[in-house]
């Protein structure tokens, strides 16, 4: 039987029950588990929306989960490929930090903060870090490219320099380094190689 709903989904929101919510499509409610960050940002009741929607089949259960980015729906779905990490942990994710600070954790290498996300132990975390970090390099470059919500100029640039060929935790540390108050991306990016030169 195929899904119902393939890629988007656009209603009126019925109810909202973290994790849960009803979109109502032309009279047909739709249930969706949602992470923390989409409810965040949902509008209110009777008010229309557009989710981004994963359908999950199983032998016994059918899912159907609802995003308002598309880039929560890719890292949700890059996340349940690491071993070990399921839909529910996906979540708690989702839940507990933007796409853009995740990015950002990853390419630090900063296991410990991710220790702090339910559900994520050590073993997790090394997982998430080795299996993840050139997929969400993409993520944050592609949110950026997207003008999404103002991300990181530190992150952005620590990015870019990984895509220069510096190393997560190098790139970092060089943005971190580099970075003054006001500084956009590029100034970040210009400082930190410049430095790197000396």
């Amino acid at each position: 039987m195929p899904p119902p709903v393939i890629g988007r989904l656009r209603g009126l929101v019925a109810c909202k029950q973290p994790p849960w919510l009803v979109i109502d499509v032309n009279g047909v409610g739709y249930e969706l588990e949602a992470p923390m960050s989409t409810f965040y940002d949902l509008p209110e009741t009777g008010r229309e929306v557009t989710l981004f929607t994963h359908y999950a089949q199983k032998a016994d259960s059918v899912s159907l989960y609802g995003f308002l980015r598309e880039s929560e729906r890719r890292l949700f779905r890059d996340l349940q490929k690491v071993g070990g990490i399921g839909a529910k942990i996906a979540l708690a994710v989702l839940s507990g930090v933007s796409v853009d600070e995740f990015s950002r954790l990853i390419q630090a290498g900063d296991a410990t903060a991710l220790t702090r996300i339910p559900g994520v132990g050590k073993k997790t975390a090394e997982r998430m870090l080795i299996e993840l970090r050139d997929r969400v390099t993409g993520l944050a470059t592609e949110g950026a490219a997207s003008g999404g919500r103002g991300g990181d100029p530190s992150a952005e640039a620590a990015a870019a320099l990984q895509q220069l060929g510096y190393k997560p935790v190098e790139a970092a540390r060089m943005a971190r380094d580099a970075a003054s108050p006001d500084d956009d991306t590029a100034s970040i990016i210009r400082k930190a190689l410049q430095a790197a030169l000396r």
